[in-house]
């Protein structure tokens, strides 16, 4: 896969820093990073928001595929930012972002006043499962640099899952932060929906009906059954195997065929975090999410009911 130019100016960037001291190369890496969001930002049209592993690649799927559907745009095209857009311009740039760089290029580490004049898709997960996917992903799937420049455990480092989700600066604590900051934030933006990754599981197509309204792009029934179809899990780790989305690097190709868990399409269990640990592991695990002030976005120790969408 091709670069974008701007990457190959970064990665030049980078690279003529070598000999530099590490921290000092993150630096500008996080700072050239934070630029080019920061570019993205002000051309978007909507933000779409999210912490990692919380259900971002699949309803990027649906709607990438509504689109191919209703807007001519051939298969194996993925929504990326501006790239449906040029090829259809009634279709919005849409910005897909955690916000992890932005800050070091503005120096704004107090609030979230870039976003402000936007509109906001912000989607959430409940952060325990978010922690254990995060945890294969560091595993088996993320970049040694990612790793790097993001303060996860060293690349090979031998650590355990629950220690991994004990971790402050990327495991539930910081996820559990990181939604704490935006649900006190998101009412000063211009306009804003919440989607929840367990009202996805719940009903598919209600969830994809409400992001593609506030995208300004809304479906037919047809189109919307169809892109929720093409989506849908088992379907999902096909495209994966096949790699039918290459053109969009990395984000749907397995990090190993034969290993499940290295899939970016792994399970889309809804509290499957508990399979992973003992009693009274689960029990530190709850009762964190518990001590907290305010359930962020209504994640609390109880599960959320998937058959009631909030």
């Amino acid at each position: 896969m091709e670069l974008p130019w701007r990457d190959v100016i970064r990665e030049v960037a980078v690279g003529a820093g070598f000999f530099l001291p590490q921290q000092r190369r993150k630096a500008i890496d996080r700072w050239l990073r934070g630029r080019e969001e920061y570019r993205k930002l002000r051309l978007t049209d909507v933000v779409l928001m999210s912490w990692g592993k919380s259900g971002r690649t699949w309803l990027r799927v649906m709607l990438s595929r509504f689109y191919q559907i209703g807007y001519g745009i051939p298969e194996g095209r993925m929504l990326e930012f501006d790239n449906l857009n040029r090829m259809n311009p009634a279709i919005p740039r849409v910005f897909f972002t955690h916000g992890n760089y932005l800050r070091n290029y503005t120096g704004n580490w107090e609030d979230k006043r870039e976003f402000y004049d936007k509109k906001i898709l912000m989607l959430v997960r409940d952060p325990r499962d978010v922690a254990v996917s995060q945890y294969f992903q560091w595993k088996h799937r993320m970049r040694p640099i990612k790793k790097m420049l993001n303060d996860y455990p060293p690349h090979g480092a031998d650590v355990s899952i629950f220690e991994f989700v004990q971790n402050p600066n990327v495991g539930l604590p910081q996820i559990v932060e990181f939604f704490e900051i935006w649900q006190r934030e998101l009412p000063k933006v211009r306009d804003s929906i919440v989607i929840r990754y367990e009202d996805m599981r719940a009903d598919p197509a209600t969830a994809l009906r409400r992001a593609l309204a506030f995208l300004g792009t809304p479906g037919t029934d047809e189109q919307i059954r169809e892109a929720v179809a093409y989506a849908a899990y088992e379907n999902m780790k096909k495209l994966e195997q096949k790699k039918v989305f290459w053109l969009s690097g990395w984000r749907l190709v397995p990090g190993d065929r034969d290993n499940p868990e290295s899939y970016k399409v792994r399970r889309a269990k809804v509290g499957g975090y508990r399979d992973y640990f003992d009693d009274e592991q689960i029990a530190w695990i709850d009762g964190y999410l518990a001590s907290r002030p305010a359930p962020p976005f209504g994640y609390g120790a109880q599960l959320v009911d998937v058959r009631r969408p909030a």
